[in-house]
């Protein structure tokens, strides 16, 4: 099974609709008949749900009819299930089915109350506001640790303390010991804030339902059609996999957040079945804020035992986190698992403890964001680590070498099991500071100083835990017009799929790349698969690719043995033509297919039991203003080892854009809510989101070791940038605030009121206008 033996950077053929508005989004799409939805949303955070009266919005012009939580109760349609996740025993959360429409509580504002369904939208927005709901209001939580506090508001009954579920790993007595008989140890409280994934598409659902089949036909927005029909089949509707049909096109963006459906589909399916009628719901841009899922919301107690050479001898992590109001799908197990394994990062750590305590809040629920816990655990490890080097004196460079897994040591078996089967770490590190200028930093510090700016620097290694086993297929046709067809059951929302996958599919036929499709989106003809998330695609998706290639050239050596009268081990392939040895016999693939009459149409599957393993280095420069607290990123530089690089340009925007996102979770970015429960950013007035001119083009570079675990030698790059960035400025930060004179630890984002308050709190006069920055 050969790789890929060039690198090739190709710019991605489907920007072309993308950039003249020929794409097909959720939004575009109107079928024949359809109703228009409108829901009505709790003003509420909390309360009971006294009376919904909607005998004047069913009056209105234009309305077919208006459902609320009783009429799906009624028909048998439960909420949105807990998912566990194969191969890892989370145990049993707290049940707290999270439903299409509120029954007895609101338990978050935005909450869908009741659905609408008219002629027109514009009828269905205004029957909406003609329906009467009566609340009880009663005391909200939105805090993670206020809502475990002693006194706080109960949310659910058999969750006492608002505690969902406990879990924890590897709190022994051999732990408690290296703590005791450590030399040192460093402690650090950090607060993972809560932020919104802000796809640029909002969420979206057109439904049909054929009465005399028994069958929806759904057109949504999803990361993969066959995950996304799970919960539907598996949780609410209780169907068999064939009677939901689901389309997906082109999808805005999705960062995580559309990876399931959400309460709206599972009441717009409702009442397409009820009506008779498709019905389609687009979802504004203030709804997506107060009913996406949101993400992150922890905070994490970390300890690191050090003996006097400066050696890990133990790691341990205790984390509060927010599910927000509902305990469902897998967010549960992307809280912990994703966490924990990440906790060993590049490091020999011998031992490892984590305890967790998932807490339900009066906030929308949480749910996988690029990162999913991986970016937390780094987090962490990296922030605590630098505090270390701090405390001892030891350069933060010097302090992360002499605990760093050796190549040596590959495969390693980290003290949770995992078993890292590729990397140079130490290479990662020293391209990294040497890309980074690391060397020459106390230079800019004093320019900086020169202008009465307080500079700071941030390093942070990672590794990440990608891949989302166990498997992926590929369908493998080739058509008459002599292009060749790869269907997957993938998912592209950004990442250039219809590119890269083309790719992988020229090299191993040795056809041209002009003459690759690559199919999507449609669970009728999708081979057996998941989806797109935890930078899997090209890992799971690519590699089936690559697997039923094979399949296809081994049938095709069978077939044309016969076609050449020699034997099949005589067979040669190479360059798109199959060839007899010590013979001028020869026929092209697409030749042969043409004549064989589908004969080489195949189907093929790549399977795994482990992650795979992307890890990388990334070094962060940050100026701070005393006069205003303004943190600006001055530098960025990043070296990333995500093995084989199959379309070095879509690698490097995958990169580029992480980063974005993790300086714009750090310095920009908050969910923020009011004592009362209401969301204070509930638009992109309110919410800031990074724009281009926030940041300086980062400076990139990677450290390749392809992977050992999969026929193309790739480890994904979907979530490297972002689980390297958060750790970076936030150490940059503490740098630049412990060299003016500040000590206590500030909370992302660090906005400038923060920076400016700690600055005058902690140092008296900030450091600045004379060069009086300390190093």
């Amino acid at each position: 099974m050969s790789r890929p033996k060039a690198f090739v950077p190709r710019y991605r053929r489907e920007d072309e609709r993308f950039v003249t508005g020929k794409g097909t989004f959720i939004d575009d799409i109107s079928v024949e008949g359809q109703l228009h939805a409108h829901f009505v949303r709790s003003p509420h955070a909390h309360g009971i749900l006294r009376n919904i009266d909607t005998t004047e919005a069913r009056a209105m012009p234009g309305v077919l009819g208006v459902f609320t939580g009783a009429d799906l109760k009624a028909a048998g349609i439960e909420g949105l299930p807990f998912l566990p996740i194969a191969g890892f025993d989370l145990g049993t959360p707290v049940e707290t089915p999270r439903p299409a429409l509120a029954t007895e509580r609101v338990r978050y504002v935005g909450e869908q109350i009741a659905l609408v369904v008219a002629e027109t939208h514009t009828q269905a927005v205004d029957a909406a506001e003609r329906v009467r709901v009566e609340i009880e209001p009663l005391p909200p939580v939105t805090n993670v640790e206020a809502s475990v506090a002693p006194g706080a508001p109960q949310l659910w009954p058999a969750a006492p303390g608002n505690v969902v579920l406990r879990w924890e790993l590897g709190n022994t007595p051999e732990l408690e010991r290296a703590f005791a008989q450590a030399a040192h140890v460093t402690r650090l409280r950090l607060v993972n804030n809560r932020v919104a994934a802000n796809p640029i598409e909002p969420r979206a659902i057109v439904a049909a339902y054929d009465k005399a089949a028994d069958r929806f036909r759904l057109n949504v927005s999803s990361q993969g059609v066959i995950y996304y029909r799970r919960a539907l089949v598996e949780g609410t509707f209780r169907l068999k996999p064939e009677q939901v049909h689901i389309l997906t096109h082109d999808v805005g963006g999705a960062f995580g957040s559309k990876e399931f459906p959400y309460p709206e589909d599972i009441a717009v399916m409702h009442a397409a079945r009820v009506l008779g009628r498709p019905v389609k719901w687009s979802g504004t841009r203030t709804e997506q804020m107060l009913s996406d899922n949101q993400a992150r919301d922890a905070v994490i107690e970390s300890e690191l035992a050090l003996d006097a050479d400066g050696k890990f001898l133990a790691l341990r992590a205790d984390a509060i986190t927010s599910l927000g109001a509902y305990c469902s799908l897998v967010a549960p197990t992307t809280a912990i698992r994703n966490f924990t394994f990440g906790l060993s990062l590049v490091y020999r750590t011998p031992l490892i403890a984590t305890t967790h305590r998932l807490v339900v809040t009066n906030a929308p629920p949480t749910g996988p964001y690029r990162g999913a816990g991986r970016e937390q655990a780094a987090f962490v490890v990296e922030c605590t680590i630098d505090r270390a080097a701090r405390e001892l004196g030891i350069d933060p460079v010097e302090l992360r070498r002499r605990n760093l897994i050796d190549t040596s040591e590959i495969p390693y078996r980290t003290p949770l099991a995992r078993i890292y089967e590729s990397g140079d770490f130490h290479g990662v590190l020293d391209k990294t500071i040497e890309l980074a200028d690391w060397k020459g930093f106390d230079a800019r510090r004093r320019a900086s100083e020169a202008k009465g700016r307080v500079r700071g620097r941030g390093l942070a290694l990672f590794i990440e835990l990608a891949g989302g086993v166990p498997f992926e297929g590929c369908h493998l046709r080739f058509e008459g017009d002599g292009s060749v067809v790869a269907v997957v059951a993938t998912q592209s929302h950004g990442q250039g799929h219809e590119t890269s996958f083309a790719q992988v599919v020229a090299d191993k036929l040795g056809v041209p790349y002009e003459c690759v499709r690559i199919q999507q989106g449609d669970s009728a003809d999708v081979p057996r698969g998941m989806g797109s998330f935890a930078s899997r695609s090209m890992i799971m998706a690519g590699s089936a690719i690559a697997v039923t290639c094979d399949v296809a050239i081994n049938k095709g050596r069978a077939l044309a043995a016969k076609l050449f009268h020699v034997e099949e081990k005589d067979v040669l392939f190479g360059g798109g033509m199959f060839r007899a040895a010590n013979s001028n016999q020869s026929i092209d693939v697409r030749d042969l297919a043409s004549r064989a009459a589908g004969s080489l149409n195949s189907t093929g599957e790549f399977t795994v039991t482990e992650f795979h393993y992307p890890n990388g280095g990334h070094v962060c420069e940050v100026e701070i203003d005393p006069d205003t607290g303004r943190v600006s990123v001055d530098r960025y530089a990043a070296v990333d080892d995500v093995g084989f690089l199959i379309n070095p340009t879509i690698v490097h925007g995958q990169i580029h854009g992480g980063v974005a996102q993790g300086l714009g979770q750090a310095l920009l970015e908050q969910c923020a809510y009011s004592t009362s429960g209401q969301l204070l950013s509930a638009s992109f007035m309110d919410y800031a989101v990074p724009r281009a001119d926030d940041f300086p083009e980062p400076v990139l570079a990677f450290h390749i070791v392809p992977s050992t675990a999969n026929p193309l030698g790739v480890k994904g790059c979907g979530e490297s940038g972002v689980t390297g960035s958060i750790a970076a400025i936030c150490n940059a930060v503490a740098h630049a605030l412990a060299r003016a004179g500040v000590q206590v630890r500030i909370e992302m984002p660090f906005t400038p009121e923060k920076v400016w308050r700690a600055l005058q709190a902690g140092a008296g006069k900030p450091a600045g206008k004379r060069g009086s920055g300390r190093s």
